[in-house]
């Protein structure tokens, strides 16, 4: 929780000292970091290995040109949609649960906090088990007594972090980003020169009919649930612009990467994670520290996001909610990795709507948060509402772009809510 303190010398001191959660309050001007801080954490938080399902997936049914044009569209769409929260964020300086409060009300926030949380945990235990399971598979053959062990000693890891604040996901950023980055990249290449013509060749062996805005969407369900969370982190950037370069540009690198290493897999192993390009170049430790280092970097940051959500809803600080959180996802990884990736897909059609609620409500409602004198109601019934909807017309209409469909909806009713409100 944040405190007062009579200096800024003292607020900077204990700051630094606690790592405070502003769980309940903006961030201030003493604790926001710069550019570069923020565009590394940002960067690691689309390291993720769910991603490169993508890339196999989009590898599988496009040709070169195809993918790099769904990558490129779906990267613009994703771009404008979190470079705004982070815009938000950062210009306020409040969480995704604060900026709730502020579009669906005290009690409504609960229904965005428990969606994003939900989501937040099942991508956190899927995400240690996608670790574990490979590991121990390629050392112990399988054993499910190391695959346990594994489990377990990640999910400590990965909820420490988390626990630790912005200032540990900052270290892990650090050291993580440079290496996934430069040793996948370099596996990455190693596969294509390997493979038989150029990647424009190999790319088009597997092409099927998959469409570029079929891929687009893909591109952008890989992370829009992810990316809503984005204000959690960007409200420590120092003002709105380096908040939102740092989304835009961090995401756009970093899914592009993940998309490319998800395909290479697939056209040289046929596989879908840079982890098995790397077993097949007998780079085997340094795929065990890829692979690790590659989901740390954004489970701590969903576990950071899923007790912020769970603080608000109970009223309680964020880090006993990011142990609970990190508990649950740990000891349920291999059930979720097994049987609950459908489901998380179909709430990821959930998150879109309550990200552009928030961002039009900063934006019709700007005076308002600039002065710090929101009115926050109990319930605003059309935003709650108009999340439902959204989420229903993502995961029923089949034409266009469903997180965009999703989106639109929503923004309509609150649009006219708001005007019917005021």
């Amino acid at each position: 929780m944040s405190r007062e303190y009579t200096t800024e010398s003292g607020m900077n001191q204990v700051a630094e000292t606690l790592d405070v959660d502003y769980a309940d309050s903006a961030v201030p001007a003493h604790s926001r970091r710069g550019f570069v801080t923020m565009f590394m954490i940002m960067l690691g938080f689309t390291f993720f290995s769910a991603s490169m399902w993508v890339g196999q997936e989009m590898a599988a049914g496009l040709d070169f040109w195809g993918f790099i044009k769904a990558l490129l569209l779906g990267g613009v769409i994703l771009g404008a949609y979190t470079g705004l929260l982070g815009y938000v964020g950062a210009e306020t300086g409040l969480s995704l649960d604060l900026l709730s409060k502020r579009a669906f009300g005290e009690k409504g926030s609960y229904i965005s906090s428990a969606l994003t949380s939900f989501t937040q945990i099942g991508w956190f235990g899927v995400g240690v088990a996608m670790f574990a399971i490979p590991v121990a598979r390629e050392l112990f053959g399988g054993s499910a007594a190391v695959q346990w062990i594994l489990i377990l000693i990640a999910g400590a890891c990965m909820t420490a972090s988390a626990y630790f604040g912005i200032k540990s996901l900052t270290i892990i950023s650090y050291i993580a980003v440079p290496l996934v980055a430069v040793l996948g990249t370099i596996a990455m290449i190693m596969a294509v020169k390997q493979g038989d013509g150029t990647i424009i060749d190999q790319f088009a062996v597997s092409s099927g009919s998959l469409s570029v805005i079929g891929g687009a969407g893909l591109a952008i369900g890989s992370f829009v649930s992810g990316g809503t969370a984005t204000p959690n982190f960007t409200r420590f950037a120092k003002n709105g612009k380096q908040g939102t370069i740092a989304t835009v540009v961090a995401f756009f690198i970093g899914n592009s990467l993940m998309f490319f290493f998800g395909a290479i897999s697939y056209i040289f192993v046929g596989g879908n994670d840079i982890f098995e390009v790397m077993i097949r170049l007998n780079l085997f430790y340094l795929a065990i520290l890829v692979l690790g280092l590659n989901i740390w970097t954004t489970n701590d940051n969903a576990l950071y996001t899923a007790g912020l959500g769970l603080a608000n809803i109970f009223n309680k600080r964020k880090k006993p909610m990011v142990l609970i959180s990190g508990v649950i996802g740990t000891l349920l990884s291999v059930w979720l990795y097994y049987n609950f990736c459908g489901w998380l897909n179909i709430l990821n059609c959930t998150l879109p709507p309550v990200g552009i609620i928030l961002v039009i409500s900063y934006f019709m409602n700007k005076k308002a948060y600039d002065t710090d004198t929101f009115e926050i109601v109990t319930v605003n019934w059309f935003a709650v509402v108009g999340v439902i909807a959204g989420a229903v017309v993502a995961n029923v209409v089949s034409w266009g772009i469903a997180s965009i469909n999703g989106m639109v909806v929503a923004a309509v009713i609150y649009v006219i809510g708001e005007k019917i409100r005021k």
